[in-house]
């Protein structure tokens, strides 16, 4: 276990707001928990640098600007702007210049709150602005007024809330590294291709030979503005098919492999039943309620 490390300088004003939370084994175990959670409106020399703590943090600010060194990187922070960070890897964020910094935090965790940081960081880590600063001011503060003020519902409130703003990050996060740009027409054409003939052969090196683009420039723009490879994506397609087919067709599990484009049925079972949990027969069962 490597060592904690925190320094910091608390130059905060006297109704700056620091709760620090304890969550019930029930919270810990199923749900997001709130760690700590505030408000500061700070005053240089305020900062903090930190590495080696097991949370996530959510910095937004109100107004006046900071800035975060992070990743070997160094940031200006705005009013509007939001970022998300993983405390494990070392973190400095401060006042800049001269200026206050106005700031609502959230240092949170749960079981899954690091498949979400590895989502929002797998294209490039970046602080994300917020067109609508009302949804993310506001949720902050009421998951800070939830931690002051507890009950029996909030820490399920406030789990719901912090999946909210993860949302949020995510899909604002997503638009800022596409540059905000539309897809690419070849791209929607081939989407359309794919949606009309996703049960046929199709072949991405001569559709990229069509256009004139190579397969591995097309493959990676395909998966940067669908979010999957072209083979996921099909194969999602004809799994739908598959269990439109299962529910409501009296066609046979090898007659429904045929029909989706597989033809070894084995493989169409091992590959329902790697993504579904079941096999074609289960899955007909239970949702035919026989």
């Amino acid at each position: 276990m490597k060592e904690y490390l925190e320094r910091a300088s608390y130059t905060w004003s006297s109704d700056s707001v620091r709760l620090i939370n304890t969550p019930t084994q029930t919270a810990r175990s199923k749900f997001f928990y709130v760690q700590e959670v505030g408000y500061f409106k700070t005053e240089p020399p305020y900062f903090t640098e930190r590495e080696n703590l097991n949370s996530y943090l959510i910095v937004y600010t109100i107004s006046g600007r900071g800035v975060l060194e992070y990743g070997g990187q160094k940031y200006p922070i705005y009013p509007g702007q939001a970022f998300y960070i993983n405390c494990i890897p070392h973190q400095y964020y401060a006042c800049m210049g001269g200026e206050h910094w106005e700031i609502l935090w959230l240092h949170f965790n749960g079981g899954t709150a690091r498949g979400y940081y590895e989502e929002f960081v797998k294209n490039r880590f970046a602080p994300v602005r917020f067109q609508d600063t009302f949804f993310i001011e506001s949720t902050m503060r009421r998951i800070l007024s939830l931690t002051q003020k507890k009950d029996i519902h909030s820490e399920l409130i406030s789990s719901n809330l912090i999946v909210n703003l993860l949302t949020e990050l995510l899909i604002r996060s997503s638009s800022e590294s596409l540059s905000l740009s539309a897809m690419p027409d070849y791209l929607k054409h081939l989407l359309k291709e794919l949606e009309n003939h996703f049960l046929e052969p199709f072949s991405l090196e001569e559709y990229a030979a069509r256009i004139g683009l190579s397969k591995y420039h097309l493959s990676r723009e395909f998966r940067k503005y669908v979010g999957t490879t072209m083979n996921e994506y099909v194969i999602t397609m004809r799994l739908n098919y598959a269990k439109e087919l299962l529910r409501y067709s009296k066609e046979s599990v090898g007659e429904i492999a045929y029909a989706c484009g597989m033809n070894h049925v084995s493989h169409f079972i091992n590959l329902f039943r790697e993504r579904e949990g079941m096999t074609p027969l289960k899955y007909r069962k239970e949702w035919n309620g026989v």
